[in-house]
Formats: structure tokens, C-alpha cells, sequence
């Protein structure tokens, strides 16, 4: 009987076991059945965003003020643009823009750089000067009842630099340290020369911080002679924005800046880039373990019809919300940690490029396949759902970028300088939304050309350049590293006869 028991225990047990396993079983397959087979979750709906309330004048020297009105915070920020950067460098005068905007906040004829940074330090603010491609600039930011003297600071940095022969010599010497650690930088060296392959010597293919040997020459009085020139009040953007009213932002303007005469600015001596043209070159870097590559050419201006349609299909090649190049060369081969492909959309022009780096063994595979989604998008029509998840990433993030004074100023500023009506800021989501496919095939095709694209590899040459003749792609250059010149027409250095 007692063995019977066990026996029969033994079997109601197994059947328990069955019962649940199938029981368990069941729903699990119903699940995998069920299980979404084609893509993620669509992203959520956008919150609401809306921008503050704005007000522009202009004081009777020509300068430019915006004011904006948002009282969430009890600060301010104070952002002024002046509308000359690196692209006015007279020639032979390379980074004069940058050294003369970096020089701004190092002292004035009435206060000294550690009179300046102890005074905005106190009051618990931050001020910034610097120097761009188009534009150069002094931004602060202060709490409200230290915008008095906020305001006064960036007014004092730039219009009485005192631009001392030792902090000239002490900036100098920062850049050039720069300089001499990025040229071991293959992608530093890379982005260079590919601008220099895509304008030429257009301003914005030359290097805005300049080289070791325009550095060297440029003087106290060329940076003088830039200042006066550029920073005029006729030249200027103000955009004050915080917890401000509108009659206390101009008020401050006015009692800052008013009294600053205006100034006849120099002629445009802007010129037109090179017609985009197939070149290839490769820099020399033997010492390198992957290879770093930059595919792109000339495309818009910011300020260009087309900018939004075409942001939107350079993100989904290679952007946020998309990128067809990180799910090719990463997702599906394995090439690289990361792709990226941007637009650069400047006041006079723009190009766009496609970034990533790959081993060494693996570089003409990498590059192939980038230039095959070039073709790609140029091609074929964008998918519905491929264009939304770009637009949603566009329109979702935005409310991000007007969050803080800072932001919203940068916003202002940046719609003013390239001549756009501030109310494009409101309508963004709108406009991103209204882009359509065919929007974007339209655009693709008229500004992507797969047969004239402009090509940069940084790595080691003789370990790929094999890789470069199977690919069919015509001729290519070599440039040795020590040999690379930005400013020669060949980019390479000239050997002195003997």
C-alpha cells in the first residue's frame, strides 16, 4: 500500500506538472504570436511649446535690439552679435576675428581682465566672448538685479578692448598650443581639409583660427584695424531676454550703446566656392589604427527656400531621428561605432558632409557603402514612417532649445542674423511637419550628386589604398601628413630649391 501511495502520488503529480506547463505554455505562444514584428512604439505626441513675447527696435546708430519677455526665471541673458567672423580675416591675416573676439574680455581701457572676471564672478554671473565663421560674439548672463551692471560689462568688452601686447602674446601662444596638438587629431585633420576641398579659398574653406605662420604676423594695430572696422553699432544684433520688461531692456540698450556713433562698414569682398567637383584625397598617417572619412559637397545657405526639406533629408541619412548611415555601417555590417551626415548652412553658403571612422582593413568597404546611401537617397523616395520619425525627432526636441533666456536668445539671434522673420521660431513644429516625401526627393535629388563628391581619409595609405583602386572610383591623392599645407593650391608644401 505504501509503495501504491507513492506510485500514485508520483502520478498526480506529473499530471499537475503537465496541467501548469501547459497552462504556462499557452499565453507565452498567444504573446509571440501577438509580439510587434515590423518597428518600436511611435514616439509621443510633441508637448507644448510657445514662444514668449518678443519686441524689436532699432536705436538711431543702426544697432539691432530684440527684447524678450520671459519671467520664469529671475535672470537675464544679454547676447550681442556682430555680424563679422573668421570669413572677413583679410588675406595673410588668418585668425585676426578669432584673436580679436578671444582679446575682449581680457581687458579694457577701464577695467583689467582680473577687474572683469572678479566683477562678474561676484555677482554670480558668467560672460563669454568668441568668434565664428560668420559672426563674433559677447553673451552674459546675470541675475535681474545685477542686469544694470551685466548690461555695462559686455558694452565696456566690446567697444574698449585694451588688447595689451601681453595678452595678445599670451593668446597667441594658447592657439598656436592648439594648433600643434590637433594636427596629431585625424579628425581635426580631416574636417579642415575636406572644407578646403569644398570652398577652396572661399573664407569659409580656410581655418578660422589661422595657421602657425599668419599668427605669427598679425599685430596689436591689425587687431585694432578689425575692430574698428567690424565693431560698429550699424553691425550689430542685441537680443536682451529674461525677466525683463520691454521698456527696461531698451532703456538699458539706449544708455550703453546710444551714444556709440555709427560707422561706414568696408565693402563685401565675399566670392563664390568652386563648383562641386570629384576629388579625392587621402592624408598620410601611419601611425593610424582606423581611418577617419568625410564624404560631402556644396549645398545651401541658411537662408535658402529649401533649408527645411533639406535638413530633413540630411537628418534621415545620417541625422537624428533616423540615420540610414549609423543603421548600415554600424547595425547591419559592424564598420564603426558611429556615422553621422550633417549640414553646415552658412550666411553666403553651405555644404554638407558625412562623418564616420573604421578600421583600417575594413576602409574601403566603409566608404562604399556610404556613398551607396548618398546615391540611395538621391534615388528613391523616402518612406512615410522614415520622414515622421525625423519630423517627430525635430519637432519633439524643439521645446528643449527655448527653454532658458540663453536659449531663446540664441534662438533670436539666430533668425535675425541670417534675415529671417523672428516668427519662424513659433511655426517651427509647423513647417518641420509640413515637409512631404516628396519634398525631400525633390531636394535630394537636386543637391546630392554621387558623381561629384568631394572625399577625405586620414589613416594609414599603404594599408588601404588597394581597397581605394577595387572601388572604381578614379584617381586619388596621397598627402603625407608633414607635408600638408591648407594654404597651397596643391595642399602640399612647397620644397624650397636648394
Amino acid at each position: 500500500m505504501k509503495v501504491s501511495r507513492v506510485a500514485g502520488v508520483g502520478k498526480w503529480a506529473a499530471s499537475v506538472y503537465a496541467l501548469l506547463y501547459v497552462l504556462a505554455v499557452a499565453p507565452a505562444a498567444a504573446q509571440v504570436r501577438d509580439w510587434p514584428t515590423e518597428a518600436p512604439p511611435r514616439p509621443l505626441p510633441a508637448r507644448e511649446a510657445q514662444f514668449p513675447p518678443y519686441e524689436i527696435r532699432t536705436l538711431p546708430n543702426g544697432m539691432q535690439v530684440v527684447a524678450v519677455l520671459h519671467h520664469e526665471q529671475p535672470a537675464v541673458s544679454i547676447r550681442l552679435l556682430v555680424r563679422a567672423g573668421s570669413a572677413q580675416d583679410s588675406k595673410g591675416k588668418g585668425g585676426v576675428a578669432n584673436l580679436t573676439a578671444a582679446l575682449l574680455d581680457q581687458g579694457t581701457t577701464t577695467r583689467s581682465a582680473q577687474e572683469i572676471a572678479d566683477q562678474i564672478d561676484f555677482i554670480g554671473g558668467d560672460l563669454g566672448t568668441g568668434a565664428g565663421t560668420d559672426l563674433s560674439f559677447a553673451n552674459a548672463v546675470v541675475m535681474k538685479d545685477s542686469f544694470d551692471l551685466g548690461m555695462s560689462l559686455v558694452a565696456d568688452v566690446v567697444r574698449n578692448p585694451a588688447f595689451t601686447q601681453e595678452e595678445i602674446e599670451r593668446q597667441k601662444d594658447q592657439v598656436l598650443s592648439s594648433l600643434r596638438v590637433s594636427v596629431d587629431d585625424p579628425s581635426y585633420i580631416a574636417d579642415v581639409v575636406f572644407d578646403r576641398l569644398i570652398y577652396g579659398f572661399h573664407p569659409y574653406g580656410l581655418p578660422g583660427s589661422g595657421t602657425e605662420e599668419s599668427l605669427a604676423a598679425l599685430t596689436r594695430a591689425d587687431l585694432q584695424e578689425f575692430h574698428r572696422q567690424y565693431y560698429v553699432p550699424n553691425n550689430m544684433l542685441l537680443a536682451i531676454v529674461g525677466d525683463v520688461t520691454s521698456d527696461e531692456a531698451f532703456a538699458a540698450a539706449e544708455r550703453v550703446f546710444g551714444a556709440w556713433p555709427r560707422v561706414a562698414l568696408p565693402p563685401s569682398s565675399s566670392t563664390e566656392p568652386p563648383p562641386s567637383a570629384r576629388r579625392i584625397v587621402v592624408v598620410n598617417k601611419p601611425d593610424a589604427v582606423q581611418t577617419s572619412i568625410r564624404v560631402g559637397q556644396l549645398a545651401i545657405p541658411r537662408k535658402h527656400d529649401d533649408y527645411m526639406a533639406w535638413d530633413l533629408a540630411v537628418k534621415i541619412l545620417g541625422g537624428e531621428g533616423a540615420n540610414r548611415l549609423h543603421q548600415v555601417l554600424r547595425s547591419q555590417y559592424g564598420l564603426t561605432y558611429g556615422a553621422e551626415a550633417d549640414t553646415e548652412a552658412r550666411k553666403d553658403a553651405g555644404d554638407f558632409v558625412a562623418k564616420t571612422d573604421t578600421r583600417t582593413d575594413t576602409t574601403g568597404q566603409a566608404l562604399r557603402l556610404t556613398i551607396d546611401e548618398f546615391a540611395h537617397l538621391a534615388r528613391e523616395r523616402v518612406g512615410e514612417r522614415e520622414l515622421a520619425d525625423a519630423q517627430a525627432y525635430l519637432a519633439g526636441s524643439f521645446p528643449l532649445t527655448i527653454e532658458t533666456p540663453d536659449q531663446i536668445a540664441t534662438q533670436v539671434l539666430n533668425v535675425l542674423f541670417f534675415e529671417l522673420p523672428v516668427s519662424e521660431i513659433g511655426t517651427f513644429r509647423e513647417r518641420v511637419s509640413a515637409v512631404t516625401p516628396d519634398d525631400v526627393q525633390r531636394v535630394a535629388r537636386r543637391y546630392i550628386r554621387p558623381d561629384r563628391l568631394s572625399i577625405v581619409l586620414v589613416g594609414n595609405a599603404r594599408a588601404f589604398a588597394s581597397q581605394l583602386i577595387e572601388l572604381g572610383l578614379g584617381g586619388y591623392e596621397v598627402i603625407s601628413l608633414d607635408e600638408l599645407d591648407l594654404m597651397s593650391p596643391t595642399l602640399k608644401k612647397e620644397r624650397r630649391r636648394p
